[in-house]
């Protein structure tokens, strides 16, 4: 299955693995961050608090999520994001580390 999926996306054009990627990354951003960044919180923190209900569920922390991306809050805006930032700077990282050395030019 994983095998046929590889190669389905191998041969997809560039631009379509690009768009297909960051649409992946957004809908990541948007959905499992919040969630993951509730788990933790309500592990960590206590239980998520939203209005007079003290024991509010991931969500009630998703509407507020989204309700914080429409007033475009930044840090809202970062979450969702951050997979997408967090690709491009993998990549930035591998393609300086791919980057063949430079050769000192004698005169």
């Amino acid at each position: 299955m994983f095998t046929r999926l590889r190669r389905s996306f191998a041969d997809l054009s560039w631009f379509s693995r690009e768009v297909l990627i960051l649409a992946l990354c957004l809908i990541l951003g948007v959905t499992v961050v919040p969630i993951l960044i509730w788990m933790a919180g309500n592990h960590a923190l206590g239980p998520y608090t939203h209005g007079s209900n003290t024991h509010a569920g991931p969500l009630a922390l998703l509407a507020d999520f989204f309700a914080g991306l429409s007033r475009g809050a930044l840090t809202f805006w970062l979450v969702a994001l951050g997979p997408t930032i967090l690709i491009l700077l993998l990549r930035v990282f591998v393609a300086v580390l791919r980057r063949p050395a430079s050769v000192p030019r004698s005169n």
